[in-house]
Order: structure tokens, then C-alpha cells, then sequence
């Protein structure tokens, strides 16, 4: 989009820093056609901006020059007065950006005006839940699984990297595949702080916390809480909750633009974490879902209830009491999952 074609393998080494109060790291920048790629010093990727959306932080002709992505001034890139090519090629498609953004005149002013008054308008006098089912019904499986993505990196900031101990990954597929299907071998992850137990995001991903899989005894107690969140994200869709818990506006700028505010993101991630409580599934639907998996629910009802006296209905209609669940995971694969955080 920069037509720069000198600038095509341009790399240079800088300073980045994710986000207000975090340490700087050394960083490597490669400049592409579309976007800037930032990577650690081993080559994995870390962030990767739109080159038409940066912003430069300090004034233009100053070093080490600041820059950031347009919206977000907690993530900062610094580069210094060695990696002069690569701050001159960012300068350079700062002003082909801007040149190519609209100059409206006053007629383009007022229409814009007025078509904005009338987004409002419509926005408070006309049901403000139509426009959010809208925006359900329009975003595509991809944008789902992007703001998904978004989401899980803020969560991460807070409740760790998601586990991934080399030998429980597999285990941790055949767990996914086992209760959601095939389709979905990688649509677990578990998370070393929190949420309570799960958590469901748009795009498919569902969230564990390290308790579900390190406590129990039976791998028959994480699978039901899996197929429990499914039930769940199946029942309530995922980024409707999101939309829910943002507002009006978010859903606005989420047809208009795209996106999703940066704010309302945070938001819901530590809504997730710290607040939010999952609502109970319908014992029938359980009962006929644990059916379905062939999987024992009794396991299931004792975790959320040692007693059993809340969960009672569940354990006396367990679909698999008398001949146990098909096989979950096999014992190794069991033992190798409850490893995933590293003991």
C-alpha cells in the first residue's frame, strides 16, 4: 500500500514496549507491503502494526523517534538515529497516509454532519438492540476469531501465558476433539490464573482454568465443564456478550470500522477474569448433551457442588451411570495433561 518498493526487506533493530509500566525489550522491525512486523531477537513475532495506522510519537527530525499504533500510545516502538532508513521509510508513509486521507469541504461537513445526527438519533430512539443484532449477524467468522485473539492476548497480560507444556499438548487436543469434535482440536486453552473456571470467546476458544485440570482425579470433570462452556457460548452467542457488556457504541464503530475499541476490549477481558460468573445451563439441556457426548455427568455435578445437594437433579439422571463415560483420555494422556503448567 506504500509503494515504496527500495523499502521491501527493510529490517532494523529498536526498543518495544507492549503496553504502560511494561519493561522495553530489544526488538527486531521488518518493513513489509501492508504492515510492520515487530519480533523478538529469535524470530518470534510479537505484534504486527498496520502501516496505515502508526503514528509517530515525538516531533518529526527528533531521535530516537517514538512511534506507536494510531489509538494506542501504550504501545511504543523507539528507534535510534543508527536506524535512520527505516525512521525516514515510516516518515515517508506517514505522509502518503495522510495524503490520501479525505479533505472534505463545508457541503461534505454538514452532509456528514447531518448523516451522523441521524445515526444518533436512530441509535436513541430507535431499539439500540437491533443495531448490536446487526452487528452479530454481519461479522464473519474471521473478524470473530480476530476480536477473539484480541481478547485472549489482554487476558494473557493478566492471568499468564496460556500453558503449554511440551508433552500435554496432544492430550490437550484429544481432549478438545473428544468433547467438541474434531474441528475444534484446538479450541482449549488453559490459563494459569483464572477465569474462575471457564470462559468462551468469540471466535470458538474456550478457557480453562489450571484447577479444572490439575484437581481432579477423572479427566471426566474438565470434559464436562468443557461441554458445559460449549453449551453455553451455543446458547449465548459469544460476541453478542461482548457487544452486551461494551454498549451501543462499540457495536457502531464495529459495522463502521471494524473494530472494537481498545478500551472496551480491556474491559470485558477483566470482566471475564474478575467479575463475570458463568450462568447455569439447563439441567435437561445438560442431562441431553451428556447423553449426546456419552460422557458421565455425575463427575461434573460434584465438582460444582461436593455436597451434591445443588446439583442432585444432574447426578440422578446421569444418561452414563451405570456404564461410565466412553473413554475420555487414556491414563497417560491424562497424567501428561495435568502437567500443563508445569506441575
Amino acid at each position: 500500500m506504500t509503494a515504496l518498493k527500495e523499502y521491501q526487506r527493510l529490517e532494523a533493530t529498536g526498543l518495544w514496549r507492549p503496553e504502560i509500566g511494561a519493561q522495553r525489550r530489544e526488538v527486531v522491525v521488518a518493513l513489509g507491503d501492508a504492515t510492520l512486523t515487530i519480533k523478538d531477537t529469535s524470530d518470534r513475532v510479537l505484534a504486527h502494526w498496520s502501516l496505515a495506522a502508526i503514528s509517530r510519537a515525538t516531533p518529526r527530525g527528533q531521535v530516537p523517534a517514538l512511534f506507536h499504533p494510531d489509538g494506542d500510545p501504550g504501545e511504543v516502538l523507539e528507534l535510534p538515529e543508527t536506524e535512520r532508513d527505516m525512521i525516514d521509510a515510516l516518515e515517508r508513509i506517514l505522509r502518503v497516509v495522510d495524503r490520501r486521507r479525505p479533505r472534505p469541504g463545508k457541503l461534505r461537513v454538514w452532509l456528514t454532519g447531518g448523516a451522523g445526527a441521524a445515526i444518533l438519533a436512530a441509535a436513541v430512539f430507535w431499539l439500540p438492540g437491533a443495531l448490536m443484532t446487526y452487528s452479530v449477524n454481519v461479522v464473519p467468522q474471521a473478524k470473530r476469531a480476530e476480536i477473539g485473539s484480541a481478547l485472549l492476548e489482554r487476558i494473557t497480560r493478566v492471568a499468564g501465558q496460556p500453558c503449554d507444556a511440551p508433552d500435554a499438548q496432544a492430550p490437550l487436543r484429544r481432549l478438545a476433539a473428544r468433547v467438541l469434535g474434531e474441528r475444534r482440536r484446538d479450541a482449549l486453552v488453559v490459563l494459569p490464573e483464572g477465569p474462575p473456571d471457564t470462559a468462551h470467546l468469540p471466535g470458538g476458544r474456550i478457557l480453562l482454568n489450571r484447577a479444572l485440570i490439575e484437581d481432579p482425579e477423572d479427566p471426566d470433570v474438565p470434559a464436562g465443564f468443557v461441554l458445559a462452556e460449549a453449551l453455553r457460548a451455543a446458547t449465548s452467542d459469544p460476541l453478542e456478550d461482548l457487544l452486551r457488556h461494551a454498549g451501543l457504541m462499540a457495536s457502531l464503530q464495529l459495522v463502521t470500522t471494524g473494530g472494537l475499541p481498545a478500551a472496551a476490549l480491556d474491559a470485558y477481558a477483566e470482566d471475564l477474569l474478575t467479575v463475570r460468573r458463568n450462568d447455569p445451563v439447563p439441567t435437561q439441556q445438560l442431562i441431553d448433551a451428556f447423553a449426546k457426548a456419552e460422557l458421565r455427568a455425575s463427575p461434573y455435578a460434584y465438582a460444582l457442588d461436593v455436597t451434591g445437594e445443588t446439583t442432585i437433579a444432574l447426578i440422578e439422571a446421569d444418561p452414563r451411570a451405570r456404564e461410565g463415560s466412553r473413554q475420555v483420555l487414556t491414563d497417560a494422556d491424562w497424567l501428561r495433561l495435568q502437567g500443563i503448567c508445569g506441575g
